[in-house]
């Protein structure tokens, strides 16, 4: 007795066709069931989560990364915004003193003159000086300039005092656009009638206002 064989008879192309097109369908099922299955277990929770992402959320990820580029590079500028702004703002940039010689030396110089002749005076002339120092003097330094220089007016006249001032050098070590700070090296010359004129070195923090186009001292302080 002959024993049936398994699968498509010997010889027949077209059982054999067809058992192969129904074993290449069971392989592809088999493998999209794993994907869906693989797809859709989280291996840390084993519980199902979307095989795929929701439609347009690929585009809406690249829209956040976008606008926190964006945010990130609007906060960047701010910041760098601000700091530009304190640097401007900083003493050392609004100091004319540092970046505008020709203001620096105006007010050098109109420093220089105005102490040369308010603490210059001879025994004859004393009231020339007192008028000097009415026209570029103002404030505390005009207050405290009268109040001693009637001491030194007597004392020119009794001992026939001559003093002569020379500013040896002026620093302006902070300027604005109407105010100064200026630090000043003074060698005064004592002459008394019939006695060797001597010499003495002074030193003076010197403050002063830009008034009607001219520096006028406003506050004179020994060192």
């Amino acid at each position: 007795m002959t024993t049936p064989t398994e699968g498509p008879a010997a010889g027949d192309p077209v059982a054999e066709a067809l058992t192969t097109e129904e074993r290449a369908a069971e392989d592809l099922a088999t493998k999209v069931l794993a994907t869906k299955v693989l797809a859709t277990k989280d291996p840390a929770t084993d519980e199902t989560v979307p095989d795929e992402a929701p439609p347009g959320a690929g585009h809406r990820r690249l829209r956040l990364v976008a606008w926190t580029l964006v945010a990130a590079l609007l906060v960047a500028g701010g910041g760098l915004f601000v700091m530009g702004r304190q640097l401007r703002d900083t003493p050392a940039t609004s100091n004319a003193a540092l970046t505008d010689s020709e203001a620096t030396t105006r007010v050098a110089g109109d420093v220089t003159n105005a102490l040369g002749k308010v603490f210059s005076y001879s025994p004859s002339a004393t009231a020339v000086t007192k008028e000097s120092a009415k026209q570029l003097l103002a404030g505390k330094a005009l207050q405290q300039y009268a109040a001693l220089f009637g001491q030194v007016e007597k004392q020119a006249a009794e001992q026939k005092l001559t003093l002569t001032t020379h500013v040896v050098r002026a620093g302006v070590t902070r300027l604005t656009d109407d105010s100064a700070h200026l630090l000043v090296f003074l060698d005064q010359v004592y002459e008394r009638r019939g006695k060797t004129a001597s010499t003495a070195a002074a030193q003076l923090s010197v403050t002063a206002q830009l008034r009607d186009g001219r520096w006028t001292i406003v506050e004179i302080t020994s060192r």
